[in-house]
């Protein structure tokens, strides 16, 4: 699934391609791509408009169209936008004709392809609507001056389920997914299963510059190419040479030459070094005895 870097660099390459031009036409080949509106319904609100802006927010891309019309595009496990394809490619579920910027010749083609068919895209009427979209969905990105140590501390309280859930609770921090919390819980000498709530202030310091570290070196490779993420040209990108841990099972680990595993965390596939990242002990749920005095003691388990 493209994450947080993944998104970025499609924007950051997407956004001199549209940012500017009139939305002529959008053909939505898949309605599940659109709802709850129809194709019909969805085309009609946005076509005509200019783009002003290719935003993102999370893993959303948002664009950002004059009259304060914003689409929310989320491309799921398997999307991807490719620029002016030739030929069209497979698995294309929306098409999108642009005009030409103001003052120049020539317009755009962009295909929308997801041959998993989970991409949407959602209609957003005015910034408050906006805002209220994302206020429900999305908590702070990493790379928010508010995202700090105190803040992910805040948000891991009295949380028994593991540090690797929290991670990928886009209600709680946007943007990160299977593979930056990898990377970023190796990068910070933490086990994937440790609760979050028994975090130390120095390991939520920790893990807070492992996230925003890993974030960072995806942008710099644009983006991971492990399934189907690809550039708006249909290149890959080049961080999955790059991963310290993930997708590394049986492998030496780069800093003490342990054999990374797999396990699997919060149902998702993990990769760790248990050398690097220590499991944490697994407290016992055996029931206690009371004693004579009322205080409770331990049963002793079998010989």
């Amino acid at each position: 699934m493209p994450e947080l870097p993944e998104v970025e660099t499609i924007r950051g390459q997407l956004a001199p391609l549209v940012e500017g031009r009139r939305l002529r036409r959008i053909e939505i080949l898949d309605p599940r791509w659109s709802r709850p509106l129809a194709p019909e319904e969805l085309a009609a609100a946005i076509e005509g408009r200019r783009i002003e802006r290719l935003g993102r927010r999370g893993k959303y891309l948002l664009w950002c169209l004059e009259g304060e019309v914003f689409l929310a595009q989320h491309l799921r496990m398997t999307g991807a936008v490719l620029a002016d394809p030739d030929p069209e490619p497979p698995h294309t579920r929306v098409r999108v004709e642009l005009g030409p910027v103001r003052g120049q010749r020539g317009g755009r083609r962009l295909a929308i392809v997801d041959p998993r068919r989970f991409g949407t895209g959602e209609l957003l009427l005015g910034a408050d609507a906006q805002e209220a979209f994302f206020a429900a969905r999305l908590g702070l990105e990493p790379f928010d001056a508010l995202f700090t140590a105190e803040h992910m501390r805040g948000l891991a309280k009295d949380r028994t389920a593991p540090i690797k859930a929290l991670l990928l609770d886009q209600r709680r921090i946007a943007g990160v997914g299977n593979i930056y919390a990898d990377e970023a819980l190796f990068r910070a000498g933490i086990h994937p299963l440790r609760p979050a709530g028994t975090l130390t202030a120095a390991q939520h310091a920790r893990l807070r510059e492992g996230v925003i570290a890993a974030l960072s070196a995806g942008i710099d490779a644009r983006g991971a190419t492990i399934d189907d993420f690809r550039h708006v040209d249909g290149l890959p990108g080049s961080f999955q040479n790059e991963l310290l841990v993930h997708r590394r099972e049986g492998e030496p680990c780069g800093r003490c030459g342990s054999t990374i595993v797999k396990m699997v965390v919060a149902g998702r596939g993990t990769y760790v070094c248990e050398t690097c990242q220590l499991r944490p002990r697994q407290r016992s749920l055996r029931p206690r005895a009371a004693r004579p005095d009322g205080r409770s003691r331990r049963r002793p388990g079998p010989r």
